[in-house]
């Protein structure tokens, strides 16, 4: 109701008594422009096909009410096309639990603490294959006391050698449990056994289905908010693994390069051309690589924000980046209706992208688009350029100046900064390739 007071949305996540030095959360729910459940139904026809455009403005002037966050989230990272119906989409849901389940019964048949209940966070298997007798993991796993210590490492070899590739696999398990026992351990969600295991299980499986990546640190905080907010874990999983085909890029690695250095590495370009006192600032500082800058691109500023606040500002991003296409980029599969045919192409009503992939739409180059994160990086240095100009005189300086960020930011604020700057990059760089061509 317009007119009403805002209220906060903290009881949504919950921080447990003990917990200090928690940011404080700016989010309010605020009547008239948070999309809130009403809304939310009523963007929907009668046979379930959204109204995306008018979503999208919603969630631009004022986020997604807690209470609908999960379910308006699994269209935004294109888990559904929004022309489906009610229909499409049950049966979608359904094909694609039955198909974590069988994920998920994959890997609990080659390592039986999945889907268990339970979790490591010692190395049950050496880099070779070899297995590890490790008692720590017998306490985690709830072994019988008078069971032989060595019978769940030599199940995982009694047929034999084990495949590099499971080698691999089973090598990150310790590892993803370490990391779930630290993510958004404030939050009295965690508090509860079974959710530390269901983080582990998603993690875990989805490590086992993107060898190439498997698993980095980081991506128990990209994952830790879909659990949260979808109850059923196959749901959760699929959200997860569409937020990393968008991400995972950055957690690509080799020996001697970490993917997100490309980001950064775009970061350093847009600064150059946006605050190129700053830049040269930054380089004389030894911190021209942007380094200081990799968490924030890596986990999308999960620690500089408060949990709730995070969420509003990776729902903004969707928002803004939104491409209606997204589902049909993503399934590989054609949808048997002649509407989502119709949605193919770039032709569409521009209302139904985001306004900064509509800004992008304009721009004829042949290079992909630089993700509104970049630029969200950008706005935040650009912000503190001053005090970074006159206070940084070392490489933790500037390290100090950004942490101390931490709770202060405004997540609607720096999305309406990062689309600035891009617009003023682009103008620049349109002006300077002008410039070079006449």
């Amino acid at each position: 109701m317009r007119g009403a007071p805002s209220e906060p949305a903290d009881s949504y996540y919950e921080v447990r008594p003990d917990s200090t030095d928690v940011p404080a959360t700016r989010f309010r729910i605020k009547p008239g422009k948070t999309l809130s459940v009403r809304k939310w139904l009523a963007a929907f026809s009668s046979d379930g096909q959204l109204d995306i455009g008018k979503t999208l403005n919603r969630i631009h002037r004022g986020g997604i009410h807690p209470a609908i966050r999960g379910e308006v989230w699994e269209f935004l990272l294109g888990c559904y096309h929004p022309m489906s119906t009610f229909d499409e989409r049950k049966q979608i849901r359904q094909n694609r639990r039955a198909q974590y389940v069988r994920l998920k019964n994959e890997c609990s048949k080659m390592f039986p603490v999945v889907g268990s209940g339970k979790y490591i966070t010692a190395p049950v298997i050496t880099e070779d294959g070899q297995p590890i007798r490790n008692p720590v993991v017998d306490l985690e796993t709830n072994l019988d006391a008078n069971a032989n210590r060595t019978e769940m490492a030599n199940e995982l070899t009694s047929n034999g050698p084990l495949d590099m590739k499971v080698v691999q696999w089973m090598h990150t398990l310790h590892q993803i449990g370490l990391d779930v026992k630290r993510t958004d351990r404030t939050l009295l969600f965690y508090d509860k056994p079974e959710n530390l295991s269901k983080l582990w299980d998603i993690l875990s499986v989805y490590a086992w289905i993107d060898i190439d990546v498997g698993y980095c640190q980081g991506m128990s905080d990209l994952c830790s908010p879909m659990i949260i907010l979808l109850e059923n874990e196959a749901d959760a999983f699929w959200c997860f693994e569409r937020l990393m085909r968008r991400l995972r890029g950055n957690f690509q690695c080799t020996e001697t390069f970490v993917g997100v250095q490309t980001q950064l590495s775009n970061l350093a370009t847009v600064t150059q051309v946006i605050d190129p006192k700053l830049h040269q600032h930054l380089e004389t500082l030894g911190g021209g690589n942007y380094l200081f800058a990799f968490r924030m691109l890596m986990v999308l500023f999960r620690r500089e924000f408060s949990f709730c606040d995070s969420l509003y500002l990776w729902e903004m991003m969707w928002a803004l980046e939104y491409d209606p296409d997204l589902f049909s980029l993503y399934e590989e599969l054609e949808l048997n209706m002649e509407k989502a045919e119709g949605s193919k192409g770039k032709s569409k009503p521009t209302r139904k992208y985001g306004k900064y992939e509509r800004e992008n739409m304009k721009i004829k180059s042949v290079d992909a688009p630089l993700p509104i994160s970049v630029f969200l990086v950008a706005s935040v240095l650009k912000d503190k350029s001053s005090v970074l100009l006159h206070q940084a005189r070392g490489l933790d300086d500037v390290v100090k100046i950004l942490n101390d960020m931490t709770g202060n930011l405004d997540a609607k604020k720096a999305c309406i900064g990062a689309l600035k700057l891009h617009k003023k990059y682009v103008k620049a760089k349109t002006h300077r390739n002008s410039k070079s061509m006449g």
